[in-house]
């Protein structure tokens, strides 16, 4: 029997309030009774509360499938999807082992999630714990999410989002992107990342475009404090990311403009020397990035010394005392520009 997406459609008539409190619920383990990329989907409602319930998506068998997203025969299907769910709560809810996506929220303005769990192993392929896109109002706290991807991951179109008190990893941190793989991208505006513990990620809090991208802008993204334990890139733009075998690493840079993006009162320890790398592209560089009050103590056994920052590409607000960075291209190093501004 073909195990169809169980869909939850609107509009309704009034509020709508969903209680799984203790309960749990799994999902059939084979790929191939699934005919659409959702497990479970809301959509269309407005003023939706949902309260508790495991949601376990028995995604094991997708994970050895990389390649299942390139066979239209073969769908790989989020956990909890949300899609036009407005002026919602999602609270206490938790999500073990999805095949894709643990959830997935486009178009859910003015929604809360709380105390949000999410759970699947370090080798899980594409296993973020919430991805949204196209939002205009989130705050996402008191979350504990532990995947095989991104914690959070942030796409475009997506505005006035919060996370706060939340603990990530493992996985690949929280992201923001990647952001211009595709033409007429909206803006990413407003995005604050604040009291949040990453551990043991491959990535801590990033910021990551593609390169050759059409054009597209990011402004007003802000992390602050910030525990990192063990965490590989603990802060980063990249925007060189190449992901595809079939990307090329030379060829036009980015198009996509970084703005007015800070780093403040991030600590911890990294795992790789290059504690912040600030790589922004050649044809439009980053503006008023500003960075302060950075204490992060390389870990490495093998290559030793002090951890090191490099940046590119970036014209810098400088705060004094700051975390310096090793400027690789047209612009002066901030420690130059730190000590000027002490005289």
């Amino acid at each position: 029997m073909v195990f169809p997406p169980i869909q939850f459609s609107g509009p309704c008539k009034g509020p709508v309030e969903i209680k799984a409190i203790g309960a749990t619920i799994r999902a059939p383990p084979e790929l191939a009774r699934f005919k659409s990329d959702e497990w479970i989907l809301f959509e269309h409602i407005d003023r939706l509360t949902m309260i508790g319930g495991t949601f376990d998506g028995q995604g094991h068998e997708a994970w050895k499938n990389p390649k299942c997203g390139d066979n239209d025969n073969c769908h790989l299907p989020v956990n909890l999807k949300f899609s036009l769910v407005k002026n919602s709560l999602l609270k206490d809810v938790t999500s073990l082992n999805s095949k894709f996506f643990h959830m997935s929220l486009h178009g859910c303005d003015n929604t809360n999630l709380d105390h949000i769990t999410a759970v699947a192993p370090a080798d899980s392929d594409n296993t973020d714990g919430v991805h949204i896109k196209h939002v205009n109002g989130l705050n996402i706290t008191n979350s504990n999410i532990k995947t095989g991807d991104d914690c959070v991951s942030i796409g475009d179109g997506s505005k006035n989002v919060h996370l706060e008190k939340l603990t990530c990893g493992p996985g690949h941190g929280i992201s923001i992107g990647s952001l211009g793989k595709y033409a007429n991208e909206k803006p990413v505006q407003g995005i604050w990342v604040k009291n949040c513990t990453i551990t043991g990620t491959s990535n801590g809090v990033r910021i990551k475009t593609w390169r050759n991208s059409p054009p597209g802008t990011a402004t007003d993204i802000h992390f602050d404090d910030i525990i990192m334990n063990n965490v590989g890139n603990p802060i980063l733009i990249d925007q060189e990311y190449c992901a595809s075998r079939n990307c090329k690493k030379a060829g036009a840079p980015s198009k996509v403009k970084i703005w007015n993006v800070s780093f403040k009162k991030i600590r911890g320890t990294s795992a790789t020397k290059v504690a912040l790398k600030i790589a922004c592209s050649q044809g439009i560089p980053c503006d008023n990035i500003e960075v302060s009050d950075i204490n992060l103590t390389y870990k490495g056994a093998k290559e030793g010394g002090a951890a090191i920052s490099e940046c590119s590409n970036v014209k810098p607000k400088v705060i004094v005392d700051t975390y310096r960075c090793v400027m690789q291209h047209q612009y002066n190093d901030l420690e130059s520009r730190a000590e000027n501004s002490k005289e």
